[in-house]
């Protein structure tokens, strides 16, 4: 179970561009991986833009930005550039990594219930613990909240 404070699990994963990540390979930086339900979507459009627009004021805190859906990898490639993202977006179409960081619940879609991913963002610090956690995700004024949560350099 993801928790504050815990060492993120140990995950790799393929990119829209067909690279392999690991999480451990962000070690020695803050590491932001948000959780989204699926690309090309309003909620999620907005969030990655919102994140894309505020890339360079993350990378001056020594922060990185993994997206993850269940959405293909081209699926990934053809929604990063369309809006231009800077960052990896990973494809987990058999869930891996939103089971180990416990997105997968229960939603309610045009009201017929289902599994499906909850928006979520967890803050890996540079030696690989969890910093802070955000479920449930509002998308408006949360990456902010986010970029606010790592120190300046």
């Amino acid at each position: 179970m993801i928790e504050h404070g815990k060492p993120a699990p140990s995950l790799s994963g393929t990119t829209g561009d067909g690279n392999t990540i690991k999480l451990s390979d962000f070690k020695g930086q803050w590491l932001v991986v948000y959780f989204y339900p699926r690309d090309n979507t309003p909620g999620c459009t907005t969030e990655a833009n919102a994140f894309r627009d505020l890339y360079a004021e993350f990378r001056q805190r020594n922060a990185e930005i993994i997206g993850v859906s269940r959405d293909s990898t081209k699926s990934h490639h053809g929604f990063s550039a369309k809006h231009e993202l800077p960052f990896p977006l990973v494809s987990d179409p058999d869930e891996t990594w939103c089971r180990a960081f416990d997105v997968i619940h229960e939603k309610k879609l045009y009201g017929k219930l289902g599994l499906g991913v909850v928006r979520s963002t967890f803050l890996i610090d540079p030696a690989g613990k969890i910093a802070q956690i955000w479920r449930k995700v509002r998308v408006k004024g949360h990456v902010e909240e986010v970029l606010d949560s790592i120190p300046q350099q």
